[in-house]
């Protein structure tokens, strides 16, 4: 029995990652199937419309989307937009929670967190996995008392948060592993292993 319940609960680490990939994808898919696919029904000349291409119209808004964030006009809406929602309380708090989760995951962001360090406090005898994200103060109004200072984002194990040190450089030692591989290491408290083998 106990080498069953072993198997079991490999059988569901395995299972459930798939499973809620699936899910999640699905439902994204089905979404944007009923909004944007009842639209180009009703626009579409009867006979046009084949199923599927809500879910192709999303992709293309959203490629469409990516191109116009480039644009200084489409930029100033998008500022706009954000002063208006930053005078509303609750929708403010929503809004920049997931805001800054997507931007967390984008490509610049990791671009600004390419620098891994472990970092060791003066006194202490353990080290804690970081992300520097600046090295250069000069155009925010922060003034850190550190010696050749920098700020080293330290995300929590199993949840999306973290808090940022302003530290030495002396307190930091680069890592040479790449970003997925540090955050998957330090969002699972190490838990997980590499399928690459060498």
């Amino acid at each position: 029995m106990n080498s069953l319940g072993k198997l079991f609960l490999q059988g569901l680490a395995v299972v459930i990652p798939v499973v809620l990939t699936v899910a999640i994808l699905w439902w994204m898919a089905a979404g944007s199937e009923r909004l944007l696919g009842g639209l180009l029904t009703r626009i579409m000349p009867d006979g046009w419309y084949i199923p599927g291409l809500g879910v192709a119209s999303a992709v293309v808004l959203i490629v469409l989307v990516g191109l116009l964030s480039h644009i200084l006009i489409f930029q100033k809406l998008l500022d706009l937009w954000e002063a208006i929602v930053n005078r509303l309380p609750l929708v403010k708090t929503i809004y920049t929670a997931i805001k800054d989760l997507m931007g967390y995951f984008s490509q610049g962001q990791q671009d600004r967190f390419s620098k891994v360090v472990m970092v060791k406090l003066p006194g202490l005898s353990f080290q804690l996995l970081g992300f520097v994200t600046r090295e250069n103060f000069d155009d925010i109004p922060l003034n850190p008392e550190a010696e050749d200072p920098i700020a080293v984002y330290m995300p929590m194990s199993y949840q999306i948060g973290g808090y940022t040190l302003y530290l030495s450089r002396s307190c930091l030692t680069p890592v040479d592993i790449s970003f997925e591989d540090a955050m998957r290491l330090a969002i699972t408290g190490g838990v997980t292993q590499s399928n690459d083998k060498d």
